[in-house]
């Protein structure tokens, strides 16, 4: 096994927890319309297109003009975005940040627009540790797009068989792999550090705690 010289990491759902159901829940109270709306109006696919780039104008206006009767919650989509990220995963940023004490090269790869991941690093300070980042929304590129993998190697001069990518979605672990890259799916810190460990990445996190 090649030894492992770089570690990145995805952030929504990793270090960061994300669910617009959090203000949605307040602005639309009813579970069913709240799904129906999710489902048909600010969608995934939707929302994934202001992560590749999109402004929130632009995403906003087409929206109203489908459905004027919404516009009051499409603008609440950015409007309450803030909501939607109400905490690190601590146990994560624990592990994160083990690393980068050790000496380990750790950058970090997201599907992200380029406003609201201004605002989350404003807000979460461990987001300036890592080397640097790749960000969708300010590359035009989004996971699982191999270009992007390639794009974020070739900025931060990863060798990829070298480098060991952790995101929350099969797809854009996949993607990764497809990029010649080693990959793991992040389901909680503790499989993470057994996962890391496997490959011969040690956080250290005894260190951390006494």
């Amino acid at each position: 096994m090649t030894e492992i010289r770089h570690i990145v990491f995805d952030i929504g759902k990793v270090l960061i927890h994300y669910d617009p159901h959090i203000p949605f829940s307040r602005l639309i109270p009813d579970e069913e319309e709240r799904r129906w709306f999710f489902q048909n109006v600010c969608t995934h696919d939707w929302n994934v297109e202001q992560d590749r780039g999109r402004t929130w104008q632009e995403a906003e206006a087409k929206l109203i003009a489908e459905y004027p009767e919404h516009e009051e919650n499409i603008r609440g989509f950015r409007r309450h975005w803030h909501e939607m990220v109400p905490h690190a995963y601590e146990e994560s940023v624990a592990l994160m940040s083990g690393l980068i004490d050790n000496g380990r090269d750790v950058t970090m790869l997201t599907n992200f627009a380029a406003d609201t991941f201004a605002e989350a690093r404003q807000r979460f300070a461990f987001l300036q540790r890592p080397r640097g980042v790749t960000v969708s929304g300010e590359v035009g590129l989004i996971k699982p797009q191999r270009e992007i993998y390639e794009l974020h190697a070739s900025t931060f001069g990863l060798e990829p068989k070298a480098t060991i990518f952790i995101d929350d979605s099969p797809a854009n672990v996949e993607g990764a792999r497809q990029a010649g890259w080693q990959a793991v799916l992040f389901t909680d810190a503790k499989t993470l550090e057994a996962d890391l460990e496997r490959f011969g990445v040690t956080p250290r996190l005894e260190e951390r705690r006494t």
